[in-house]
């Protein structure tokens, strides 16, 4: 949490969190999303941004749940072919490191690599260089949006089921746990 947080100061950006449980159902998950878009709407938010790129029944979800609120669901990349989308990120200053690799998509060992033109030329055929296909997430540390770096290192990596996961915790501490209890 203390990472997304200085993600979003370091956007200049007002960081909503949407605590939910576990397990949650989507009809939880639906009421506590249509709560949040009720909020907007009363401290006049006029739309809302989605990252996606070109996962049709994704964007269908979103419209349709944003159809019944006055929030315009906004796709500023959609469409944007991500093998250039990908280069372009890696080329405006983007940083960003791999935070969970889905083993049975692309090995382990890039869990915690550097999101950059090395990490793009060694990607596998048939892997989206954006992660599109759930192939692996990332947190971003830098970039042109942001005033400031988030100094970060790459700490533990597991393995929870076919999922690898790689610790990236605040610089100068020692385990992800600690960064948590500190």
């Amino acid at each position: 949490r203390a990472l997304v947080e200085q993600q979003a100061a370091a956007a200049d950006l007002p960081l909503w969190s949407i605590p939910l449980p576990w397990p949650c159902s989507n009809e939880q998950y639906e009421s506590l999303m249509a709560q949040t878009c009720a909020k907007a709407i009363a401290e006049g938010i006029e739309g809302i941004a989605f990252g996606d790129l070109f996962l049709e029944d994704v964007r269908a979800y979103r419209i349709k749940q944003l159809a019944v609120t006055d929030l315009e669901p906004i796709f500023p990349v959609w469409g944007i072919p991500t093998h250039s989308l990908a280069r372009e990120m890696v080329a405006s200053g983007l940083k960003t490191i791999l935070t969970c690799v889905d083993s049975r998509k692309l090995d382990a060992s890039f869990a915690g690599r550097q999101f950059d033109a090395n990490l793009l030329n060694d990607l596998p055929a048939g892997i989206d260089p954006c992660g599109e296909n759930g192939e692996f997430h990332s947190f971003v540390y830098a970039g042109p949006m942001f005033s400031r770096e988030i100094p970060v290192i790459v700490g533990e990596t597991l393995t929870r089921d076919q999922f690898v996961f790689a610790d990236v915790i605040p610089a100068g501490a020692k385990s992800a746990i600690e960064a948590i209890l500190v």
